[in-house]
């Protein structure tokens, strides 16, 4: 089954300029300071064939079971850890499952898949084009980098005995391209900044183009709360959220007294959100040295531990948290050597609306798109239906259609 894309809410798509709003740093009118990834294609990958997914400050991909959903967002992952700098069985452990169905190997018995992206920013759209081969043996055989109107990297691989491909970036004056070989098991982007001098202009706008889609790939946190993970109490720690947020007691122990006023938004989150009277949400030192989470639900009213909650209560208040913190709470590998204001956390949220009801989606939903529009953190998240989400302001949906 071949999965194409219909994007319901084109005003809001990137992709025709108009990602600015009112009152966002992310963006001065004339092109992205924040660099962000604008466009996920997915040319030959899973059950995708061609597919373009725009990509704004807050994308919900819509779309029944099967209809590739999470497909994509493991494709957007699996380039955030490359450009991460990781190899490629670490973002594709189970890599044949990633060849698009039905496709045949040729004489070598070789088959593969090619997704890519395209990242806005200070050094206008670059645009990352990969191969993969997932058998016999995984490894990259083709990259394409390209900005300015120029390709700027390619890579091929000549000779598949070496472990190694043939890479030539652009450096203009009397050699055109510098060639050298590159490992074949990872993003040869990532590993521009360590290869090119930036001694000329045009070695300077290679680096440029590489390390403004690194820094987009970078800064990705994928998150998927698991309420049978988050009821127990937990150890005290460095109050970085995981995935799963299953140590969501020991944050709010930290962000608690750290952030009154995140903690005050996340306290009316939960009044909208969770049943009964909601006043605060508190956190319990335990004598085994754990912590728990509460609700409390004011006057002589008592508290409600979270591991009483629904599931969908649950995974509302991970998704709110999460929301309202940033990558110095989120366990995410930060830029450390680009400026803050440079830089933009993107959260890919598979099932985003799983086990919520449609009050607590429309409320994530709001807060999602306002935290979205302030410029530092972007959303991309699958949800089943999307016949609510049309027309909400900051929000792209984008429907795929089998």
């Amino acid at each position: 089954m071949n999965a194409n894309t219909l994007v319901t809410d084109p005003d809001t798509s990137p992709a025709r300029g108009s990602d600015t709003l009112p009152g966002d740093t992310s963006s001065g009118g004339c092109g992205h300071t924040r660099p962000a990834v604008t466009e996920l294609r997915l040319s030959a990958f899973r059950s995708h064939r061609s597919a373009v997914f725009p990509l704004g400050r807050m994308t919900l991909l819509a779309g029944a079971s099967g209809s590739g959903k999470s497909s994509a967002l493991q494709a957007y992952e699996a380039l955030a850890l490359l450009g991460s700098g990781c190899d490629l069985a670490t973002a594709f452990p189970e890599p044949a499952e990633c060849v698009p169905e039905g496709a045949v190997a040729d004489g070598q018995g070789r088959r593969g898949f090619r997704i890519g992206c395209t990242v806005d920013g200070p050094a206008g759209p670059v645009r990352l084009d990969v191969a993969v081969q997932a058998e016999p043996r995984l490894r990259v055989v083709g990259e394409r980098l390209t900005g300015g109107g120029r390709t700027l990297l390619t890579t091929a691989l000549r000779d598949p005995s070496r472990s190694v491909v043939e890479a030539a970036w652009h450096t203009a004056g009397s050699a055109t391209v510098t060639r050298g070989p590159l490992p074949d098991d990872r993003l040869g982007t990532a590993l521009l900044p360590l290869r090119v001098a930036g001694s000329t202009d045009a070695q300077l706008q290679v680096l440029a183009a590489a390390e403004q889609l690194v820094v987009a790939l970078r800064s990705v946190f994928a998150c998927d709360p698991r309420p049978e993970r988050m009821r127990k109490p937990v150890p005290t720690g460095p109050g970085r959220l995981r995935r799963g947020c299953d140590n969501l007691a020991e944050v709010l122990h930290r962000t608690r007294s750290e952030c009154a006023k995140r903690h005050a938004r996340l306290a009316a989150a939960a009044r909208t959100g969770c049943a009964g009277a909601v006043h605060d949400l508190v956190v319990e030192e335990l004598a085994s040295g754990r912590v728990r989470a509460l609700l409390a639900r004011g006057g002589d009213r008592g508290a409600t531990p979270v591991g009483r909650l629904g599931e969908g209560e649950l995974r509302y208040l991970g998704l709110a948290l999460v929301l309202l913190t940033g990558p110095g709470v989120l366990a995410v590998d930060q830029v450390a050597e680009v400026p803050e204001a440079y830089q933009s956390l993107t959260v890919l949220a598979d099932g985003f609306d799983r086990s919520l009801d449609p009050g607590q989606t429309r409320q994530l939903v709001a807060l999602g798109a306002e935290m979205c529009a302030r410029g530092h953190i972007r959303l991309v998240g699958t949800i089943n239906d999307s016949s609510w989400a049309r027309g909400i302001d900051g929000v792209t949906v984008v429907d795929l259609v089998p």
